[in-house]
């Protein structure tokens, strides 16, 4: 089949630093350069030629890898710089032609996903003890400032020509789409009337105006970028916590089978029920106790092993079954092991790699919270739902527990419990700054406190329906006959009206840049996109490289 935009291609996230087409990365003691060369012919998708250094999804999924084997397989690595290979140009940002040419879910999931790897250098910065560095040694322009505001830290070549400019309102009728307007304001906190001028001036700004605003923390000729930038990377070595000697975890191949309507890692499967719009998640505990050194057991470890396979069946499934609108979760096996597990991490926090599986974890739940999808959990016989894994649950939109087990099955079947810990009171926050739990409860402090008054006690039907913490619970009688009625229910509803009430309904409290990013400025960029003024036939996407300006309707609605 010939891939085109209408037609686009089953997408893998998984890759490696021998297949990488557009970056390269070096590894100097303690400080690794990240080099962006984008190879103008290896696009994703046949219909555009990547030139100026700008970037599809394809050359994000790279930058995703390298952040995360620059956590687990290099902990020797304190400082990161990301810099440009061309000459005079960092980057010209996402692809126009891509994007004029891309379905509007297309567009959608690429911004979404390229601003979750720049909250994972964010992350990496704040969590890891890994400071990331721009080194802008030419123009920075829309996702390619974006990229530099991910960023601790942002050093510019001051040459007379080289900018940093956010020029999408100007030239594309569109906005920011990976937070830079967020992070302008909210991270950088430029005074809100420059941002307005730097977001519509499509040239940005050089030099000492951009120092003196903020957009950029130093300016220096092309001849003491290098000099400065290394000692702004040796600076933050020497205030790194991370280990020098430790020896890194690689982070092998993920053991994936795709057969039929089914895929299989180990700890994760899904089956995919096209007819009903739905998929059936399990994620399953640990066969062993945890092991003395977590380390020793490398990729293997169950708590990654289990988090690699369900960050990648997420993206996957987010990708590319945008149908499959209903994601029902379980989770199967022995709880006192996985609680075994989740101790551990708690105690074993302060270690280097158990600090990175917890920080891994807390992000993939995040791409679950932010996902489009109708999350319900199923709480059955056999479940282990305990611990970090009740964070599944907690995750979900509802959850449905059965209240004993089924009479008509296995005899030996002992009723469902939960088990809440520590772990989940804050262990892995959501992008509001909150717990699940915290979120699930808030406003309501006695009922937050009755839950917290339970920590490591089983929880049955009973006792979970009483404190709050399960949707529904319903005997053998009527549990199957409900659950298939709301599922088929929640697959007649509109998916766009879905969308917005689940994601209004997931992030109570305050907001953050996490939250504004994408919430409120995702939900305009999405409503931005659809316009006739940045994607009709005569708007500023499709026009954009003319020479002819989009054809603009003036009503302000």
């Amino acid at each position: 089949m010939t891939v085109t935009a209408e037609t686009p291609p089953i997408v893998r996230f998984a890759t490696s630093p021998d297949r990488y087409r557009h970056w390269t990365l070096e590894v100097d003691g303690a400080v690794a350069t990240v080099t962006l060369r984008v190879d103008e012919h290896g696009g994703l998708v046949p219909g555009y030629e990547l030139k100026m250094n700008s970037y599809d999804l394809g050359v994000d999924i790279e930058l995703y890898d390298i952040v995360q084997r620059l956590r687990f397989e290099h902990p020797q690595v304190k400082a990161v710089v990301v810099t440009g290979g061309l000459d005079r140009m960092f980057c010209a940002g996402a692809n126009i032609r891509m994007l004029a040419q891309s379905s509007h879910a297309w567009k959608v999931n690429f911004c979404k996903f390229t601003n979750e790897t720049r909250n994972g250098i964010e992350d990496a910065t704040a969590n890891s003890g890994q400071t990331w560095i721009a080194a802008l040694n030419g123009t920075a322009a829309g996702g390619g400032y974006e990229l530099a505001l991910a960023c601790d830290q942002i050093v510019l070549v001051d040459d007379g020509s080289s900018a940093v400019s956010l020029p999408e309102v100007p030239l594309l009728g569109v906005l920011p789409g990976t937070g830079g307007l967020t992070r302008v304001v909210d991270k950088r906190h430029v005074r809100k009337d420059r941002a307005d001028l730097f977001a519509t001036k499509p040239e940005g700004f050089r030099g000492g105006t951009a120092v003196e605003w903020g957009l950029v923390d130093a300016a220096v000729p092309r001849n003491a970028l290098a000099e400065e930038v290394a000692r702004r990377a040796q600076q933050a070595v020497r205030t790194s916590r991370r280990p020098s000697d430790a020896a890194g975890v690689p982070l092998t191949p993920l053991d994936r089978k795709d057969e039929g309507d089914t895929i299989v890692y180990p700890y994760v499967s899904a089956r995919l029920d096209r007819a009903n719009h739905r998929v059936e998640i399990t994620v399953s505990g640990p066969n062993d106790a945890p092991p003395a050194a977590p380390a020793s057991q490398g990729a293997d470890y169950w708590p990654l092993a289990m988090t690699r396979a369900l960050d990648d069946l997420i993206l996957h499934l987010r990708t590319n079954e945008p149908d499959l609108g209903i994601w029902v979760v379980r989770a199967a096996g022995d709880p006192a092991r996985v609680l075994a597990h989740d101790a551990q991490l708690r105690e074993l926090a302060g270690d280097w790699f158990v600090n990175e599986v917890r920080h891994y974890y807390k992000r993939t739940l995040k791409r679950l919270d932010v996902t489009s999808r109708s999350i319900i959990a199923v709480i059955e016989p056999g479940t282990a739902f305990a611990g970090l894994l009740a964070e599944l649950a907690l995750a979900a939109d509802r959850q449905y527990m059965l209240e004993g087990v089924y009479e008509d099955r296995d005899e030996d079947a002992v009723p469902a419990t939960i088990v809440l810990t520590p772990s989940n009171d804050g262990d892995y926050p959501m992008g509001n700054g909150l717990s699940r739990l915290g979120s699930r409860f808030w406003g309501r402090d006695a009922d937050l406190a009755a839950a917290r008054a339970t920590f490591g006690r089983p929880l049955d039907a009973s006792a979970a329906a009483e404190l709050g913490l399960v949707t529904v619970a319903l005997d053998d009688i009527d549990f199957e006959e409900e659950l298939r009625i709301v599922l088929e229910e929640r697959a007649s509803l509109s998916p766009d009206a879905l969308t917005g009430m689940e994601a209004n309904h997931r992030f109570v409290g305050p907001e953050t840049l996490e939250t504004k990013i994408f919430g409120r400025l995702t939900a305009w960029q999405n409503w931005v996109f659809i316009r006739p003024n940045a994607s009709g036939p005569n708007g500023a996407l499709r026009r954009y490289g003319t020479g002819r300006k989009g054809d603009y309707d003036l009503e302000r609605v």
